[in-house]
Protein backbone atom coordinates (compact mmCIF):
# COMPACT_ATOMS: atom_id res chain seq x y z
CA UNK A 1 0.00 0.00 0.00
CA UNK A 2 1.08 3.64 -0.38
CA UNK A 3 3.07 5.00 2.59
CA UNK A 4 0.17 7.25 3.60
CA UNK A 5 -2.08 4.18 4.03
CA UNK A 6 0.56 2.45 6.12
CA UNK A 7 0.84 5.55 8.30
CA UNK A 8 -2.94 5.72 8.59
CA UNK A 9 -3.08 2.07 9.63
CA UNK A 10 -0.42 2.65 12.29
CA UNK A 11 -2.26 5.76 13.50
CA UNK A 12 -5.56 3.86 13.84
CA UNK A 13 -3.78 1.08 15.77
CA UNK A 14 -2.20 3.61 18.08
CA UNK A 15 -5.60 5.19 18.79
CA UNK A 16 -7.53 1.95 19.42
CA UNK A 17 -8.25 0.71 22.93
CA UNK A 18 -9.92 -2.65 22.58
CA UNK A 19 -11.70 -3.31 25.87
CA UNK A 20 -14.59 -5.04 24.08
CA UNK A 21 -14.56 -7.32 21.07
CA UNK A 22 -16.85 -9.96 19.60
CA UNK A 23 -16.28 -13.64 18.88
CA UNK A 24 -17.53 -15.36 15.72
CA UNK A 25 -17.60 -18.96 14.52
CA UNK A 26 -16.31 -19.46 10.96
CA UNK A 27 -16.81 -23.16 10.26
CA UNK A 28 -18.28 -21.92 6.99
CA UNK A 29 -16.37 -18.68 6.32
CA UNK A 30 -19.10 -17.57 3.91
CA UNK A 31 -21.68 -17.66 6.73
CA UNK A 32 -20.10 -16.41 9.99
CA UNK A 33 -22.12 -17.02 13.16
CA UNK A 34 -21.97 -14.67 16.13
CA UNK A 35 -20.87 -16.39 19.34
CA UNK A 36 -20.71 -13.69 21.98
CA UNK A 37 -18.99 -10.74 23.61
CA UNK A 38 -15.35 -10.66 24.71
CA UNK A 39 -14.31 -8.36 27.53
CA UNK A 40 -10.98 -7.44 29.08
CA UNK A 41 -11.21 -8.30 32.80
CA UNK A 42 -9.03 -8.94 35.85
CA UNK A 43 -7.18 -5.64 35.48
CA UNK A 44 -6.38 -6.46 31.89
CA UNK A 45 -4.92 -9.88 32.63
CA UNK A 46 -7.65 -12.05 31.12
CA UNK A 47 -10.46 -12.06 28.57
CA UNK A 48 -14.00 -13.24 29.35
CA UNK A 49 -16.75 -14.53 27.07
CA UNK A 50 -20.51 -14.06 27.34
CA UNK A 51 -22.46 -16.17 24.83
CA UNK A 52 -25.23 -14.39 22.92
CA UNK A 53 -28.78 -15.77 23.09
CA UNK A 54 -28.71 -17.17 19.54
CA UNK A 55 -25.53 -19.14 20.32
CA UNK A 56 -26.97 -20.33 23.63
CA UNK A 57 -30.00 -21.66 21.76
CA UNK A 58 -28.29 -23.16 18.71
CA UNK A 59 -24.52 -23.24 19.27
CA UNK A 60 -22.14 -25.54 21.13
CA UNK A 61 -19.76 -25.30 24.07
CA UNK A 62 -16.42 -24.14 22.65
CA UNK A 63 -14.59 -26.15 25.33
CA UNK A 64 -15.63 -28.08 28.42
CA UNK A 65 -15.15 -25.06 30.69
CA UNK A 66 -17.47 -22.94 28.51
CA UNK A 67 -20.89 -24.62 28.92
CA UNK A 68 -23.91 -23.05 27.24
CA UNK A 69 -25.13 -21.04 30.22
CA UNK A 70 -26.04 -17.36 30.34
CA UNK A 71 -23.13 -16.06 32.41
CA UNK A 72 -19.86 -14.24 31.84
CA UNK A 73 -17.21 -16.95 31.59
CA UNK A 74 -13.75 -16.00 32.82
CA UNK A 75 -10.58 -18.05 33.34
CA UNK A 76 -10.60 -19.56 36.85
CA UNK A 77 -7.92 -18.62 39.32
CA UNK A 78 -5.34 -21.36 39.91
CA UNK A 79 -3.08 -22.18 42.81
CA UNK A 80 -0.07 -20.87 40.91
CA UNK A 81 0.25 -17.48 39.24
CA UNK A 82 -0.98 -17.69 35.66
CA UNK A 83 0.21 -15.69 32.70
CA UNK A 84 -2.43 -13.53 30.99
CA UNK A 85 -4.99 -15.85 29.40
CA UNK A 86 -8.26 -15.70 27.52
CA UNK A 87 -11.05 -18.00 28.65
CA UNK A 88 -11.23 -21.59 27.43
CA UNK A 89 -10.94 -22.18 23.69
CA UNK A 90 -10.73 -18.43 23.07
CA UNK A 91 -7.12 -18.58 24.26
CA UNK A 92 -6.21 -20.69 21.23
CA UNK A 93 -7.35 -17.84 18.96
CA UNK A 94 -4.39 -15.78 20.19
CA UNK A 95 -1.29 -15.45 18.03
CA UNK A 96 1.76 -17.45 19.02
CA UNK A 97 4.90 -15.66 20.23
CA UNK A 98 6.13 -14.98 16.71
CA UNK A 99 2.69 -13.63 15.77
CA UNK A 100 2.79 -11.31 18.77
CA UNK A 101 6.22 -10.09 17.66
CA UNK A 102 4.92 -9.32 14.17
CA UNK A 103 1.97 -7.40 15.64
CA UNK A 104 4.29 -5.32 17.81
CA UNK A 105 6.54 -4.64 14.83
CA UNK A 106 3.99 -4.04 12.07
CA UNK A 107 0.76 -2.82 13.69
CA UNK A 108 2.37 -1.17 16.74
CA UNK A 109 -0.77 -0.89 18.89
CA UNK A 110 -0.51 1.67 21.66
CA UNK A 111 -1.51 -0.93 24.23
CA UNK A 112 -0.42 -4.56 24.23
CA UNK A 113 -3.19 -6.35 26.08
CA UNK A 114 -4.71 -9.73 25.20
CA UNK A 115 -7.44 -7.92 23.29
CA UNK A 116 -4.98 -6.21 20.96
CA UNK A 117 -3.25 -9.51 20.23
CA UNK A 118 -6.60 -11.22 19.62
CA UNK A 119 -7.76 -8.50 17.24
CA UNK A 120 -4.58 -7.85 15.25
CA UNK A 121 -4.04 -11.58 14.63
CA UNK A 122 -6.42 -11.13 11.71
CA UNK A 123 -8.67 -13.61 9.98
CA UNK A 124 -6.46 -16.67 9.45
CA UNK A 125 -5.88 -17.75 13.03
CA UNK A 126 -5.83 -21.32 14.34
CA UNK A 127 -9.14 -23.18 14.34
CA UNK A 128 -12.55 -21.81 13.38
CA UNK A 129 -12.95 -18.79 15.67
CA UNK A 130 -12.71 -15.19 14.53
CA UNK A 131 -12.60 -11.83 16.30
CA UNK A 132 -14.54 -8.76 15.19
CA UNK A 133 -15.14 -5.22 16.42
CA UNK A 134 -18.88 -5.63 15.82
CA UNK A 135 -21.61 -8.04 17.01
CA UNK A 136 -23.72 -7.25 13.97
CA UNK A 137 -21.33 -8.37 11.25
CA UNK A 138 -18.02 -10.14 11.08
CA UNK A 139 -15.44 -7.36 10.61
CA UNK A 140 -11.97 -8.66 11.48
CA UNK A 141 -8.71 -6.73 11.30
CA UNK A 142 -8.16 -6.32 7.57
CA UNK A 143 -5.11 -8.03 6.10
CA UNK A 144 -3.86 -8.54 2.58
CA UNK A 145 -4.47 -11.83 0.76
CA UNK A 146 -2.05 -14.51 1.89
CA UNK A 147 1.23 -14.64 -0.03
CA UNK A 148 1.84 -17.53 -2.39
CA UNK A 149 4.65 -20.05 -2.67
CA UNK A 150 6.59 -17.83 -5.07
CA UNK A 151 6.74 -15.17 -2.32
CA UNK A 152 8.60 -17.50 0.06
CA UNK A 153 12.01 -15.91 -0.50
CA UNK A 154 10.65 -12.41 0.13
CA UNK A 155 8.84 -13.63 3.23
CA UNK A 156 12.04 -15.17 4.52
CA UNK A 157 13.89 -11.88 4.10
CA UNK A 158 11.17 -9.89 5.85
CA UNK A 159 11.09 -12.36 8.75
CA UNK A 160 14.86 -12.07 9.09
CA UNK A 161 14.58 -8.28 9.25
CA UNK A 162 11.95 -8.44 11.98
CA UNK A 163 14.03 -10.95 13.94
CA UNK A 164 17.02 -8.58 13.66
CA UNK A 165 14.88 -5.51 14.52
CA UNK A 166 15.70 -3.89 11.18
CA UNK A 167 13.30 -1.46 9.46
CA UNK A 168 10.97 -2.84 6.80
CA UNK A 169 9.21 -1.18 3.89
CA UNK A 170 5.48 -0.70 3.44
CA UNK A 171 5.42 -3.56 0.93
CA UNK A 172 7.27 -5.83 3.35
CA UNK A 173 4.85 -4.94 6.13
CA UNK A 174 1.98 -5.87 3.86
CA UNK A 175 3.40 -9.28 2.96
CA UNK A 176 4.07 -10.35 6.56
CA UNK A 177 1.08 -8.76 8.35
CA UNK A 178 -1.69 -10.99 9.64
CA UNK A 179 0.23 -14.20 9.79
CA UNK A 180 -2.58 -15.66 11.84
CA UNK A 181 -1.81 -17.82 14.85
CA UNK A 182 -0.95 -21.35 13.84
CA UNK A 183 0.05 -23.03 17.07
CA UNK A 184 3.77 -23.00 17.65
CA UNK A 185 6.26 -20.75 19.30
CA UNK A 186 8.69 -17.94 18.65
CA UNK A 187 10.35 -19.19 15.44
CA UNK A 188 9.88 -16.99 12.35
CA UNK A 189 7.01 -18.24 10.21
CA UNK A 190 4.21 -17.09 7.95
CA UNK A 191 1.10 -18.36 6.22
CA UNK A 192 1.17 -19.00 2.49
CA UNK A 193 -1.07 -20.65 -0.08
CA UNK A 194 0.10 -23.60 -2.14
CA UNK A 195 -2.30 -24.83 -4.85
CA UNK A 196 -5.14 -22.99 -3.15
CA UNK A 197 -4.53 -24.49 0.31
CA UNK A 198 -3.07 -22.85 3.40
CA UNK A 199 0.32 -23.92 4.69
CA UNK A 200 2.55 -22.64 7.48
CA UNK A 201 6.08 -21.89 6.31
CA UNK A 202 8.88 -21.87 8.88
CA UNK A 203 12.24 -20.32 8.14
CA UNK A 204 15.83 -21.05 9.02
CA UNK A 205 16.70 -18.86 12.02
CA UNK A 206 20.49 -19.05 12.28
CA UNK A 207 20.35 -22.38 14.11
CA UNK A 208 23.62 -24.36 14.18
CA UNK A 209 21.88 -27.05 12.12
CA UNK A 210 19.47 -27.01 9.16
CA UNK A 211 16.38 -27.03 11.40
CA UNK A 212 13.75 -26.91 8.60
CA UNK A 213 15.22 -29.94 6.80
CA UNK A 214 15.68 -31.79 10.09
CA UNK A 215 12.06 -31.11 11.05
CA UNK A 216 10.93 -32.56 7.71
CA UNK A 217 13.17 -35.60 8.27
CA UNK A 218 11.86 -36.11 11.80
CA UNK A 219 8.21 -35.79 10.82
CA UNK A 220 8.59 -38.31 8.02
CA UNK A 221 10.50 -40.63 10.37
CA UNK A 222 7.63 -40.37 12.87
CA UNK A 223 5.24 -41.66 10.21
CA UNK A 224 7.36 -44.85 10.13
CA UNK A 225 6.41 -45.31 13.78
CA UNK A 226 2.69 -45.31 12.84
CA UNK A 227 2.31 -41.68 13.92
CA UNK A 228 -0.04 -39.47 11.92
CA UNK A 229 1.86 -36.32 11.02
CA UNK A 230 0.95 -33.09 9.27
CA UNK A 231 2.06 -33.08 5.65
CA UNK A 232 5.41 -31.33 5.16
CA UNK A 233 7.56 -30.27 2.24
CA UNK A 234 10.91 -28.54 1.90
CA UNK A 235 11.04 -25.12 0.22
CA UNK A 236 14.57 -24.37 -1.05
CA UNK A 237 15.52 -20.70 -0.63
CA UNK A 238 18.69 -18.76 -1.35
CA UNK A 239 21.30 -20.11 1.04
CA UNK A 240 18.81 -21.95 3.28
CA UNK A 241 15.81 -24.25 3.42
CA UNK A 242 12.33 -23.54 4.74
CA UNK A 243 9.71 -26.11 5.72
CA UNK A 244 6.04 -25.86 4.77
CA UNK A 245 3.43 -27.63 6.94
CA UNK A 246 -0.05 -28.13 5.55
CA UNK A 247 -2.71 -26.83 7.92
CA UNK A 248 -4.83 -29.56 9.47
CA UNK A 249 -7.50 -27.12 10.70
CA UNK A 250 -8.66 -26.31 7.17
CA UNK A 251 -10.71 -28.63 4.97
CA UNK A 252 -12.30 -28.05 1.57
CA UNK A 253 -12.69 -24.32 2.16
CA UNK A 254 -14.07 -24.79 5.66
CA UNK A 255 -12.45 -24.29 9.05
CA UNK A 256 -12.28 -26.96 11.74
CA UNK A 257 -12.87 -25.99 15.34
CA UNK A 258 -9.77 -27.11 17.23
CA UNK A 259 -8.25 -26.65 20.67
CA UNK A 260 -4.79 -27.10 22.09
CA UNK A 261 -3.95 -29.81 24.59
CA UNK A 262 -3.45 -27.15 27.23
CA UNK A 263 -6.95 -25.80 26.70
CA UNK A 264 -8.48 -29.30 26.82
CA UNK A 265 -6.67 -30.21 30.04
CA UNK A 266 -7.40 -26.92 31.79
CA UNK A 267 -11.06 -27.20 30.79
CA UNK A 268 -11.25 -30.68 32.35
CA UNK A 269 -9.54 -29.62 35.61
CA UNK A 270 -11.72 -28.78 38.60
CA UNK A 271 -11.64 -25.19 39.82
CA UNK A 272 -9.02 -24.58 42.46
CA UNK A 273 -6.81 -27.42 41.24
CA UNK A 274 -3.62 -27.20 39.20
CA UNK A 275 -3.90 -28.83 35.75
CA UNK A 276 -1.49 -31.70 35.08
CA UNK A 277 -0.26 -30.78 31.64
CA UNK A 278 0.87 -34.09 30.25
CA UNK A 279 0.32 -37.08 28.01
CA UNK A 280 -1.55 -39.29 30.54
CA UNK A 281 -4.11 -36.59 31.31
CA UNK A 282 -4.62 -35.86 27.61
CA UNK A 283 -5.13 -39.60 27.03
CA UNK A 284 -7.77 -39.73 29.77
CA UNK A 285 -9.64 -36.90 28.07
CA UNK A 286 -9.57 -38.72 24.72
CA UNK A 287 -10.85 -41.91 26.35
CA UNK A 288 -13.70 -39.96 27.97
CA UNK A 289 -14.80 -37.58 25.19
CA UNK A 290 -12.93 -38.84 22.13
CA UNK A 291 -14.61 -39.99 18.94
CA UNK A 292 -16.04 -43.44 19.67
CA UNK A 293 -17.06 -44.30 16.09
CA UNK A 294 -14.85 -47.09 14.76
CA UNK A 295 -12.91 -47.03 18.06
CA UNK A 296 -11.14 -43.84 16.98
CA UNK A 297 -10.54 -42.81 20.61
CA UNK A 298 -8.72 -46.07 21.33
CA UNK A 299 -6.51 -45.64 18.27
CA UNK A 300 -5.85 -42.03 19.27
CA UNK A 301 -4.69 -42.92 22.77
CA UNK A 302 -2.40 -45.64 21.41
CA UNK A 303 -0.94 -43.15 18.97
CA UNK A 304 -0.54 -40.53 21.70
CA UNK A 305 1.48 -43.09 23.65
CA UNK A 306 3.69 -43.69 20.60
CA UNK A 307 4.15 -39.93 20.15
CA UNK A 308 5.31 -39.61 23.75
CA UNK A 309 7.83 -42.43 23.32
CA UNK A 310 9.01 -41.05 19.97
CA UNK A 311 9.57 -37.57 21.43
CA UNK A 312 11.59 -39.07 24.27
CA UNK A 313 13.81 -41.16 22.02
CA UNK A 314 14.35 -38.55 19.30
CA UNK A 315 15.23 -35.89 21.93
CA UNK A 316 12.24 -33.67 21.17
CA UNK A 317 11.89 -32.05 24.58
CA UNK A 318 9.91 -29.05 23.28
CA UNK A 319 6.64 -31.00 23.44
CA UNK A 320 4.70 -28.31 25.32
CA UNK A 321 0.92 -27.89 25.62
CA UNK A 322 0.58 -25.88 22.39
CA UNK A 323 2.42 -28.53 20.38
CA UNK A 324 -0.47 -31.00 20.69
CA UNK A 325 -3.95 -30.26 19.34
CA UNK A 326 -7.39 -31.81 19.19
CA UNK A 327 -9.95 -31.47 16.41
CA UNK A 328 -13.60 -31.05 17.43
CA UNK A 329 -15.64 -33.42 15.28
CA UNK A 330 -19.24 -32.44 14.42
CA UNK A 331 -19.33 -29.71 17.10
CA UNK A 332 -23.03 -28.95 16.70
CA UNK A 333 -23.94 -32.64 17.23
CA UNK A 334 -21.77 -33.95 20.03
CA UNK A 335 -18.40 -32.22 19.84
CA UNK A 336 -16.24 -35.31 20.33
CA UNK A 337 -12.47 -34.85 20.20
CA UNK A 338 -9.97 -36.36 17.78
CA UNK A 339 -6.19 -36.22 17.99
CA UNK A 340 -4.85 -33.80 15.38
CA UNK A 341 -1.82 -34.75 13.29
CA UNK A 342 1.54 -34.30 14.98
CA UNK A 343 3.51 -31.13 14.21
CA UNK A 344 6.59 -29.27 15.48
CA UNK A 345 8.39 -32.59 15.96
CA UNK A 346 12.18 -32.40 15.73
CA UNK A 347 15.19 -33.02 17.99
CA UNK A 348 15.75 -30.19 20.45
CA UNK A 349 19.40 -31.27 20.59
CA UNK A 350 19.60 -30.17 24.21
CA UNK A 351 20.03 -33.40 26.15
CA UNK A 352 18.17 -31.82 29.04
CA UNK A 353 16.69 -35.13 30.14
CA UNK A 354 13.12 -33.97 30.68
CA UNK A 355 10.11 -33.21 28.51
CA UNK A 356 7.83 -30.17 28.65
CA UNK A 357 4.80 -32.48 28.96
CA UNK A 358 4.37 -34.86 31.90
CA UNK A 359 5.00 -38.46 30.81
CA UNK A 360 4.22 -40.59 33.87
CA UNK A 361 4.74 -41.21 37.56
CA UNK A 362 8.20 -39.62 37.40
CA UNK A 363 6.86 -36.38 36.02
CA UNK A 364 8.66 -35.11 32.95
CA UNK A 365 11.66 -37.45 33.04
CA UNK A 366 12.72 -38.51 29.53
CA UNK A 367 12.78 -42.26 30.20
CA UNK A 368 10.95 -45.29 28.85
CA UNK A 369 10.32 -46.46 32.41
CA UNK A 370 8.49 -43.20 33.05
CA UNK A 371 6.50 -43.60 29.82
CA UNK A 372 5.49 -47.12 30.83
CA UNK A 373 4.57 -46.12 34.39
CA UNK A 374 1.07 -44.86 33.55
CA UNK A 375 0.32 -46.84 30.41
CA UNK A 376 -3.12 -47.69 31.80
CA UNK A 377 -4.10 -44.03 31.31
CA UNK A 378 -3.79 -44.71 27.57
CA UNK A 379 -5.99 -47.78 27.83
CA UNK A 380 -2.99 -50.10 27.49
CA UNK A 381 -1.91 -53.03 29.62
CA UNK A 382 1.90 -53.21 30.08
CA UNK A 383 2.31 -55.91 27.43
CA UNK A 384 0.48 -53.79 24.84
CA UNK A 385 2.40 -50.66 25.80
CA UNK A 386 5.72 -52.49 25.52
CA UNK A 387 4.79 -53.60 22.01
CA UNK A 388 4.14 -49.97 21.07
CA UNK A 389 7.51 -48.94 22.52
CA UNK A 390 9.19 -51.63 20.39
CA UNK A 391 7.54 -50.22 17.23
CA UNK A 392 8.91 -46.76 18.00
CA UNK A 393 12.37 -48.11 18.83
CA UNK A 394 12.51 -49.92 15.48
CA UNK A 395 11.71 -46.65 13.68
CA UNK A 396 14.13 -44.49 15.68
CA UNK A 397 16.92 -47.04 15.12
CA UNK A 398 16.76 -46.11 11.41
CA UNK A 399 17.03 -42.36 12.00
CA UNK A 400 20.53 -41.88 10.59
CA UNK A 401 19.82 -43.67 7.31
CA UNK A 402 16.47 -41.89 6.97
CA UNK A 403 17.93 -38.43 7.65
CA UNK A 404 20.73 -39.08 5.16
CA UNK A 405 18.18 -40.18 2.54
CA UNK A 406 16.18 -36.97 3.09
CA UNK A 407 19.34 -34.92 2.53
CA UNK A 408 20.49 -33.94 6.02
CA UNK A 409 24.23 -33.29 5.97
CA UNK A 410 26.72 -35.60 7.65
CA UNK A 411 27.78 -32.72 9.88
CA UNK A 412 24.22 -32.19 11.15
CA UNK A 413 23.70 -35.93 11.63
CA UNK A 414 26.87 -36.15 13.71
CA UNK A 415 25.70 -33.21 15.82
CA UNK A 416 22.29 -34.82 16.46
CA UNK A 417 23.90 -38.21 17.16
CA UNK A 418 25.59 -36.75 20.24
CA UNK A 419 22.13 -36.71 21.84
CA UNK A 420 20.00 -39.27 19.98
CA UNK A 421 22.76 -41.89 20.05
CA UNK A 422 24.27 -40.64 23.30
CA UNK A 423 24.35 -42.99 26.28
CA UNK A 424 21.14 -41.76 27.92
CA UNK A 425 18.88 -42.42 24.91
CA UNK A 426 20.73 -45.14 22.99
CA UNK A 427 21.02 -47.28 26.12
CA UNK A 428 17.27 -47.06 26.61
CA UNK A 429 16.62 -48.22 23.04
CA UNK A 430 19.10 -51.09 23.31
CA UNK A 431 18.11 -52.13 26.80
CA UNK A 432 14.34 -52.14 26.46
CA UNK A 433 13.06 -55.70 26.79
CA UNK A 434 9.36 -56.12 25.92
CA UNK A 435 9.39 -59.61 27.47
CA UNK A 436 9.63 -57.98 30.90
CA UNK A 437 6.04 -56.88 30.44
CA UNK A 438 4.48 -60.08 29.12
CA UNK A 439 1.31 -61.02 30.87
CA UNK A 440 1.71 -63.85 33.33
CA UNK A 441 -0.08 -67.02 32.24
CA UNK A 442 -3.48 -67.45 33.82
CA UNK A 443 -3.36 -69.68 36.87
CA UNK A 444 -5.33 -72.90 36.66
CA UNK A 445 -8.15 -73.01 39.13
CA UNK A 446 -8.10 -76.18 41.16
CA UNK A 447 -11.49 -77.88 41.29
CA UNK A 448 -13.32 -77.52 44.59
CA UNK A 449 -14.24 -80.55 46.71
CA UNK A 450 -17.93 -80.26 45.73
CA UNK A 451 -17.37 -80.06 42.01
CA UNK A 452 -18.99 -82.88 40.07
CA UNK A 453 -16.63 -85.17 38.22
Amino acid sequence: PPPRLVRARARRAAEMRLDDLHLWYLGDPAAPRYVGALKLVSAGKSVSLHYCKEWLDHGFALSEDLPLVDIEHAPPGRLAADAPRAVGAVDDARPDRWGEKVIRYVDRPARLSLMEYLYFAGDDRFGALGVSTSPNGYSPHANSPLPRLEDAQALSEVAAKIEAAEPITAREAKIIAGGGSPLGGAKPKALITIDGEQWVIKFFNNEPIDAPLIEHATMTLASRANITVAETRIIPLIGANAIAIRRFDREQGGRIHAISAGTAIRAATARGQEPELGYPELARILRRVGVTQDDTHRRDTRELFRRMVFNILIDNTDDHEKNHSLLVVRPFQNGRLKLAPAYDVLPTNSGQGHQEFVCGSHGRDSTLDNAMSQCEAFGLVPEEAAAEVAIVIDAVNTWKAHFEQVGVTRRDIESLAERIDGHELAAQRAGFDPSRFRAAPARKIRPGPFRRG
